[in-house]
């Protein structure tokens, strides 16, 4: 078959482990034969952020800005042990925070659903998608191991010369303090980038915090969010037959655990970053699960949720072979390949990507499928694929749909 034209580049920011092998396999069997691929590549691998002090890593969301639409592979944030072990100048900065606080984006993850891969809660019949704010909160705290007895206070200097102080705590012995702050234009673009996304995909959002306790900061965040939604988004949500509401985050637990699923649920960043390993986990696997990130201007940065999965990249190191679910990454590709159809008005990639994600779930639904899926299938007597033959099974697949 004829190659399917681009017209924009996409931003492909390769990453690191056993990822990068994946990457390779995908583009090699489920890409390049089917698409003229026109990428703008930056090399995310920590070898590279490293020799270029993490400069590639601020170029690529310089060049997503520009370009509109970006994929990105799995990335190690390092730590002490990687220090070592890859001899950095500096323990660099984890680049999905990189990217995000130049995006100035809200990540949205959502399960991928496969018959015989069953979730956890058996009322759950569609996706929840998890949006998360990516600013701010513990991510960016100030932190104080107190030594001893003293006070604690929380100071704010104005900038012209206004000073507003809280006592914290009066400490009669060791203990800790943290500092977290966010800011309004953040909070406000995490708003609209919500509402921007339950109006595409046309569901209903909730959004949770703990304003009874958190008067100020949370209730910070429930006011904006209501704000702009009167202002901005109400008649376009009562026009697509959809909703928004707000709920403290404990009802919103226990209501979520008794839905159907088919809606969004926004959270604060760090309840985002928990909430949605426990949806992807209770759904089946966190390799099961799509990750966007989604600018207020229309930006998009297409993921896989998980990490680097480097126990496997050592067996593949040594020669040994492994079976390592690259379903989210495949997902990753699709997303960004079917996102720039769409904005090109190139029909035949909007469709090439919907094929090559119902060839992946027909594949695993015929009983292929890596070693994590066959643990939890209720698919009797599943065939399990290594890494390479599981994506070669989809090519297979794939050109049978084409």
């Amino acid at each position: 078959m004829e190659k399917i034209q681009m017209t924009t580049p996409l931003v492909e920011m390769d990453g690191d482990e056993m990822t990068r092998i994946l990457w390779k396999m995908i583009k090699d069997e489920l890409i390049y034969p089917f698409i003229d691929l026109k990428s703008e590549y930056y090399d995310l691998g920590l070898e590279y952020r490293n020799e270029t002090n993490d400069q590639v890593t601020f170029d690529s969301a310089y060049a997503t800005q520009k370009y509109g639409v970006a994929v990105k592979c799995a990335t190690i944030t390092p730590n002490a042990a990687r220090m070592t072990e890859y001899d950095l100048k500096e323990m660099w900065k984890s680049p999905n925070g990189t990217i995000r606080a130049i995006l100035d984006g809200t990540v949205f993850r959502t399960p991928i659903i496969v018959k015989g891969i069953e979730p956890c809660v058996k009322n759950w019949k569609a996706p929840i998608t998890i949006a998360r704010h990516a600013y701010g909160d513990v991510y960016k705290n100030v932190e104080i191991k107190v030594p001893g007895a003293g006070k604690a206070e929380l100071v704010f200097t104005g900038a012209d010369g206004t000073v507003i102080k809280e006592t914290i705590h009066e400490f009669d012995g060791p203990g800790v303090i943290q500092g977290q702050h966010n800011i309004n234009k953040s909070i406000e673009s995490f708003a609209r980038c919500c509402f921007n996304y339950a109006l595409d995909i046309k569901q209903t959002i909730w959004f949770a915090t703990k304003d009874t306790i958190s008067k100020k900061y949370d209730h910070t965040f429930k006011d904006i969010f209501q704000e702009i939604f009167d202002k901005e988004y109400k008649e376009k949500f009562d026009a697509a037959g959809i909703e928004y509401f707000y709920t403290l985050i404990d009802d919103a637990v226990a209501r979520v655990m008794k839905s159907k699923g088919g809606f969004i649920w926004a959270c604060k960043n760090y309840d985002g970053d928990v909430m949605s390993d426990m949806i992807s986990s209770a759904f089946g696997s966190l390799a099961m699960m799509t990750s966007v990130l989604v600018s207020p201007d229309g930006k998009y940065e297409y993921e896989a949720a998980h990490g680097t999965v480097q126990r496997h990249y050592y067996k593949h190191l040594k020669g040994e072979e492994t079976s390592t679910n690259s379903v989210a990454t495949i997902f990753a590709w699709t997303g960004a390949l079917r996102k720039r159809g769409e904005l090109d008005g190139i029909d035949a990639l909007v469709d090439f990507a919907n094929k090559l994600e119902k060839a992946t779930i027909a594949t695993i639904e015929s009983g292929k499928m890596t070693k994590d899926l066959a643990l939890i299938t209720t698919l009797e007597n599943p065939t399990v694929l290594n890494s390479e033959n599981f994506i070669k099974a989809i090519r297979e697949t794939l050109e049978g749909m084409l």
